[in-house]
């Protein structure tokens, strides 16, 4: 199974445990729209179709959503407008997943983003519970705090030197593998307070159980559907020298 179809395999989990949830709120969500939404997308990427296509799926998709809360009455105009927040986070983003796995820079981009935003994970974690003091965002996440950021960030930046000294990206210069480090784990912590925001709403813990212990796939890609994006991004605006 490649990139894409795994993507696609995680895009549609996503997108069950989102209309599930927001179900469980009484307000249904048209997850047909998403499902459409994400095997037009992996169809449209591995035929190699370029230009304003994924736009227009996009905004067809919108279409779909809003037209569902007018004539569906168990959709109603609630669950159009989370359908379409579920069109946004997650979908569009593992659309970009997608695209970025048939990239020239699938590696690199990949490499940088997972490194970078498992290991910022870890030492965030380490460095909240050790040294924690001040919160970031009391309202959505208690216990991510100011000192795990830090030391995460700063795991970030080693991950970006090490990844350059044993040669694992040949290609990437030593500020581009530091900077793409750095912005891309940034990017993957808030990922992870934007979740969690969601799950605040809702009032759960976790999006599912799919992964004991760890929770649901959103639970899972929640850091790197923000981190993997950035990366990319970096690595085309920097350059890879």
């Amino acid at each position: 199974m490649n990139l894409d179809e795994k993507a696609f395999v995680a895009a549609c989990l996503c997108a069950y445990e989102w209309a599930h949830e927001f179900g469980r709120k009484g307000i249904a969500c048209a997850a047909w729209v998403m499902y459409l939404f994400v095997a037009s997308e992996v169809a449209l990427v591995l035929l190699h179709v370029d230009g304003a296509s994924h736009q227009i799926l996009f905004i067809g998709c919108i279409y779909c959503c809003l037209i569902t809360g007018i004539f569906l009455k168990d959709v109603s105009s609630r669950g159009a407008l989370c359908t379409t927040a579920g069109l946004a986070y997650p979908c569009a983003l593992f659309a970009a997943v997608m695209k970025i796995g048939v990239s020239e820079i699938w590696f690199e981009t990949l490499t940088l983003a997972c490194l970078s935003t498992w290991v910022c994970d870890s030492f965030a974690m380490f460095g909240g519970q050790r040294f924690g003091k001040h919160t970031v965002a009391p309202q959505i996440s208690p216990n991510k705090t100011v000192e795990g950021c830090l030391w995460g960030a700063a795991s970030s930046l080693a991950t970006g030197l090490i990844i350059y000294y044993i040669k694992l990206l040949p290609e990437v210069s030593l500020a581009v593998c530091v900077l793409t480090a750095f912005v891309a784990s940034t990017m993957g912590q808030i990922g992870d307070l934007a979740e969690s925001s969601v799950k605040r709403m809702l009032g759960i813990k976790d999006f599912s159980n799919l992964i004991p212990g760890h929770g649901g796939m959103m639970d899972r890609a929640d850091s790197l559907l923000f981190s993997i994006p950035t990366a990319y991004l970096c690595l085309n605006i920097f350059g890879l020298a």
